[in-house]
């Protein structure tokens, strides 16, 4: 089994618009449309079995909406191959009981993304969130690092937030987006893999691909982890919390399973980085 532990779809209602925003944001080109029905489109190009959809409420009173949306397109997982976790907002007021909604509807996790939220991770909203997904069995995945699509904003999820956050908070599964902080690799080095974290590999080896408008003027500016420190970063964490992600549309699946097959892994790392740990965690297995 194939597993994307990371990947974005719209309601198609508004795919179209939130991707041309997002690219705009970030100078770079998406892969699919951002529709449900273009990833499991690519997703059955490149051969994978399952895809996590990971929602982001960008302001509290958008959660229970959302969240609406995830379960409804859980209900057809079986069919289509596509899950969805939750989503959580720092602020919004009635955080236990929609996080105990999500649990009891099934949903196996939430998305957070402290950029986006404009709060750090280590603050106390996300720590009793974190908490709470602990109480519940949900598992946390979060975006790491600095955003592409944010190149001016100061830190709110940087490795050191993150291993702050984890010294305080007791029994959450914590999935740490684009190896572990993104575009901040030696802090991740430095500072993670000596906490429970896993790490997922989305939108995090080789290169960014550009959108054509000219922001991006050297190789450099697109260059991500090299394959060196990629497989450094794999064996501090070891395989068994490392998890296959593409960030899609923003990463192609075919492209990313592409990249990681051609990196010196064993088979047991192979099977478990691609499959095996996310299908543990999900419950797929």
């Amino acid at each position: 089994m194939i597993v994307d532990i990371h990947t974005h779809a719209f309601p198609d209602k508004i795919a179209a618009r939130t991707v041309d925003k997002l690219q705009g944001a970030s100078h770079t080109r998406p892969f699919t449309d951002g529709s449900v029905g273009a990833l499991r489109e690519s997703m059955a190009r490149a051969s994978i079995d399952r895809s996590v959809v990971l929602p982001v409420a960008t302001n509290a009173h958008q959660v229970p909406h959302v969240n609406d949306s995830s379960i409804a397109l859980n209900e057809q997982s079986a069919a289509t191959g596509v899950l969805s976790f939750g989503c959580m907002h720092p602020d919004f007021p009635d955080w236990k009981a929609e996080l105990a909604r999500l649990a009891d509807n099934g949903v196996k996790g939430v998305k957070l993304h402290p950029v986006y939220q404009g709060v750090a991770f280590d603050d106390p909203r996300y720590l009793r969130i974190l908490d709470r997904c602990a109480e519940l069995g949900l598992l946390v995945l979060t975006h790491a690092g600095r955003d592409v699509g944010f190149p001016d904003a100061h830190d709110f999820v940087s490795p050191a937030q993150i291993a702050n956050a984890a010294r305080q908070t007791d029994g959450a599964t914590l999935i740490c987006a684009h190896m572990g902080g993104w575009r901040q690799w030696d802090d991740v080095e430095r500072l993670l893999p000596e906490t429970s974290a896993y790490i997922d590999t989305s939108f995090a080896l080789g290169a960014m691909v550009s959108n054509g408008d000219g922001y991006y003027k050297t190789p450099a500016d697109l260059a991500l982890l090299g394959e060196e420190q990629f497989l450094r970063i794999v064996r501090l964490f070891g395989a068994e919390r490392v998890l296959f992600g593409t960030d899609s549309p923003w990463g192609g699946q075919s492209d990313g399973l592409r990249q990681f097959r051609a990196l010196h892994f064993s088979d047991a790392e192979r099977k478990a980085i691609l499959g095996g740990n996310a299908a543990e965690l999900l419950g797929l297995v």
